[in-house]
């Protein structure tokens, strides 16, 4: 530690030399010299003006003074008063002692210019060596200990601030961490979490509210023909639609894929239902998507809470979707309100969905054959193959009934396997026929479908030429380009492709055009109508004619009368299908009538007209 000295005396400059000097190992000067040895340096200055300049060079250099020895007289300079001011300024934790024999100035008006007052402390002329040394030792080890506590508290400060940021961090992360938990990082909306955390806890509060799940038509056909990056951005896209038109105060959230989810409030029925289709009527416009236009739509169900009903968050959104499926299921762009009578239907959907996953092993399932017969001599060119289902527990179960419940729940695979397997082990007891065997779009999409179909064809030992392959519109419209590949491989094999109910789908012309057919399949509809509808006459005539026009064979099916039959061989049809001719017969019947080649009624008239039909 650096002491100061300041004096303009020489004498007294000698008298602070003996002061620090090591003396006799006497009790007076043994003490003394034992705490000299603290001082590290000691620097002597004869002028005021002189000590600030060496008190700014010790701070300059980093060695300040601990102390400062000032006398107050000390002419021609600054007197010590002004020095010690200086110095201050300069060195504000110095200590200083003011060393005088003189009362030029009180030590109130030291303080007030050269303060605080604990940092200033004075020492009459004469001194006595033990009273300097005690003084300039103590004061040095106060400084040492001010320093010391200083650098702890600044040392302190800092720990203060960094566990501050740390905690600001923390927080900071922890609210990311929140929202990251709570909102989709797709679109930034909130998640399925977020959605369920807000129908609770608007469910605790007064008032009725709307609870709303909307998904888009044919997002996957977007995926699959544009690619994933695409869809992203098209669910942005919808996402923000969807806020911007959703009722003041919605939650909007993403749920997942392409479902979302809505919570608004709203007291009438009928304002809440034309809310959500102004929502749905938003999202049928075009998106631009990377360079494509992208042709949206939506489906959407919703459930009114009731004021004091069941509030239930999972409860509310398994009747909202419940509605969607039902809207989804009765077309696109469609609206549907919950009701009970869907609960119900979920509830027997649900039996037969558990019941059809255990009849192939019970033997509950059996295949019946509807003959399909040519124009001209109503020889039977193949069959149809169409499963029924006779369950104990719920007796006959309708195809329309259980097969779309297998295509959702994805049994249809498995149904579908054990169709075409026990339609194989038919056609190898016919002469020639055909079997036709429907395929329902999800079976359509199965990977390598087509190398599924040809292992069952070649194991059953049956030529692919035997098996006609019917799909709906439906099943090629979702991805037009896989589907043209997969028929064309299916037609080099030397499979029949017949496309079934023509004329109910989607780009018809189109779709025909573009995929490789053997025939066109007119729906039942359009037959049924003939009689009373000119349209329906009309369409009839037109896909004949353009079947024909194509070379395509085009099958009538659902003929039921005389007149629907002279009717469809006058327009051209090549081949019909229907009561008219024959029910579904079983297997043993269907072997008999494919070797008969004939069904059992009387010869074609001269002029082209049935004479007698009889019904199997």
């Amino acid at each position: 530690m650096r002491i100061l000295i300041v004096d303009d005396e020489a004498a007294v400059h000698a008298s602070y030399d003996r002061c620090f000097s090591p003396g006799p190992q006497t009790p007076e000067t043994g003490h003394r010299a034992a705490e000299a040895d603290t001082i590290e340096d000691i620097h002597h200055c004869f002028q005021g003006e002189e000590a600030v300049a060496e008190v700014a060079r010790a701070l300059a250099t980093d060695r300040p003074f601990a102390v400062a020895f000032i006398d107050i007289r000390m002419p021609p300079g600054i007197d010590g008063r002004e020095t010690a001011r200086r110095i201050r300024q300069l060195d504000p934790d110095i200590h200083l002692v003011i060393v005088t024999g003189y009362t030029d100035f009180t030590p109130a008006e030291i303080s007030q210019v050269a303060g605080p007052a604990d940092k200033i402390f004075y020492i009459a002329k004469p001194f006595a060596p033990a009273e300097v040394s005690q003084t300039a030792i103590a004061l040095c080890r106060r400084w040492q200990n001010d320093r010391e506590l200083a650098e702890a508290r600044a040392q302190l400060a800092a720990q203060v601030v960094a566990l501050e940021e740390k905690s600001a961090e923390l927080r900071a992360n922890e609210s990311r961490a929140m929202h990251i938990a709570m909102h989709d990082a797709l679109t930034d909306a909130p998640n399925r979490s977020a959605f369920l955390r807000g129908l609770a806890e608007r469910g605790r509060m007064p008032g009725r509210f709307v609870t709303a799940m909307l998904d888009l038509d044919r997002f996957k056909l977007v995926n699959d023909t544009l690619g994933h990056l695409a869809g992203d951005e098209l669910i942005r896209e919808v996402c923000a639609t969807l806020q911007h038109a959703a009722p003041e105060g919605a939650l909007v959230a993403r749920l997942g894929g392409d479902e979302f989810g809505i919570i608004f409030d709203m007291a009438d029925q009928s304002i809440a239902i034309a809310a959500c289709e102004r929502i749905v009527t938003a999202c049928a416009k075009t998106f631009s998507m990377l360079g494509h236009s992208v042709r949206c739509g939506a489906s959407c169900g919703l459930v009114m809470s009731d004021e004091a009903g069941e509030r239930d968050p999972t409860d509310l959104v398994r009747r909202a979707d419940m509605a969607l499926n039902d809207a989804k299921r009765s077309g696109r762009g469609i609206v549907r309100l919950f009701d009970e009578q869907m609960d119900e239907g979920i509830r027997v959907r649900r039996l037969v969905e558990a019941g059809l996953t255990q009849a192939i092993a019970r033997d509950e399932l059996t295949l019946v054959f509807q003959p399909i017969v040519g124009r001209g001599d109503l020889s039977i060119a193949g069959f149809e193959a169409l499963v029924r289902w006779h369950s104990p527990e719920h007796g006959a179960v309708s195809p329309a009934i259980f097969i779309p419940i297998a295509e959702e729940s994805n049994l249809i695979h498995q149904l579908g396997d054990w169709v075409l397997d026990e339609a194989l082990a038919q056609v190898r007891h016919w002469p020639d026929q055909y079997v036709s065997v429907n395929f329902s779009p999800v079976q359509f999409r199965r990977s390598h479908f087509v190398g599924h179909i040809l292992d069952s064809v070649r194991r059953a030992g049956v030529d692919p030429a035997r098996v006609q392959i019917e799909i709906t519109e439906t099943a090629i419209f979702d991805d037009a380009e896989r589907a043209a590949q997969t028929l064309c491989e299916l037609r080099k094999l030397g499979f029949r492709i017949a496309l079934d109910d023509f004329g109910t789908g989607y780009s018809s012309l189109y779709n025909i055009r573009k995929f490789a057919l053997d025939c066109l399949k007119i729906d039942r509809s359009f037959i049924d109508g003939m009689g009373r509808e000119r349209e329906s006459a009309a369409i009839v005539h037109s896909i004949i004619h353009l079947g024909r026009a194509l070379g395509l064979g085009v099958v009538a099916e659902g003929v039921e009368t005389e007149a629907q039959a002279q009717a469809l061989r006058v327009a051209g049809a090549s081949h019909l299908q229907g009561f008219l001719f024959s029910r579904p017969v079983a297997p043993c019947e269907a072997r008999e009538l494919a070797v008969r080649r004939a069904l059992p009624m009387l010869p074609v008239t001269s002029d082209g007209t049935l004479a007698v039909s009889v019904l199997a």
